[in-house]
Order: C-alpha cells, then structure tokens, then sequence
C-alpha cells in the first residue's frame, strides 16, 4: 500500500470517527500532496516524493509553533505540535544517533575521504542511504565532526 492510498484510508477513519482536528490536517497534506502531482504531471507520487512532502509539512509546522510560542500564543503553538503528531504518523521511523553515526563512519571509509573538501560527496552519499530517516542539519554536522 502507498502511502497515498493510506493517507486516503485515514481521511476515510477520521471523517467516520468525526475528528474534525485530525480530518483537517489531513486534508491539509492530501491537498499538498495533489499540488506536488500536478506539478510534476503525475498519476501517482513514489512514496519518497510523499515523505519528503510530510517532512515539508512537518517544518513549516514547527516553525509556526516556535513563532507562536514566541508570540506568547501557546493554544495556537499547541494546535501546531497536534498537526505535527498527526503528519509525523506518515514518516519511517527516525534513526537513532549511533545508527546515524555508523552509517556516517561507514561511509567515509567507502569514498576514503579525508578533509572536509570532500564533505558534499560523502553528504551526498548518506543522504541516499538515510532516505528522510535524518535531519539534513544532523547530517551535514555528524559529517563535518567527523572529517575534522
């Protein structure tokens, strides 16, 4: 099952249960996911292009809720983080620091990298392997730290 279908599943459960927070943000990302297929001019999307969309959502989410929090609006950065929840349902589970760690490791032995020069290649390379299971921010510094 795509992730599509199964967001298309849990809008069906939410509309029958009647959970009018969750049933929105839902279709929230169904009406996003369609923008992204109408802009590349597909049927369907491939589950990356989904969770990349997800982690998209998830962000301009969290900023909002910082800028609320900021705001001094903590009901509005608290309907944020529940939006969050719901969209975080979507994503593959996060990879734990020391998995993140040895697949770096891992991958500077392969590409024999030595300086930091040759950061974008090895950042490329995890980045492939990690598939929207890390932060690029995460990514980019465990790289850095580690040719240093």
């Amino acid at each position: 099952m795509t992730l599509q279908d199964r967001l298309a599943q849990e809008l069906k459960s939410a509309m029958l249960a009647r959970e009018k927070e969750r049933l929105g943000t839902l279709r929230l990302l169904k009406s996003a996911l369609d923008y992204a297929q109408i802009d590349k001019k597909v049927e369907n999307l491939p589950d990356a292009d989904v969770i990349a969309i997800v982690h998209k959502e998830v962000k301009k989410r969290r900023d909002s809720a910082h800028q609320f929090r900021a705001g001094n609006r903590p009901e509005l950065a608290e309907k944020e983080e529940q939006e969050i929840k719901v969209l975080a349902t979507f994503l593959p589970h996060p990879l734990s620091t020391s998995e993140l760690e040895e697949i770096v490791r891992n991958t500077i032995k392969e590409l024999a990298a030595t300086s930091r020069k040759e950061m974008g290649a090895v950042m490329k390379a995890v980045q492939g392997k990690v598939a929207g299971r890390a932060d690029g921010k995460t990514v980019s510094d465990m790289i850095s730290r580690a040719l240093s």
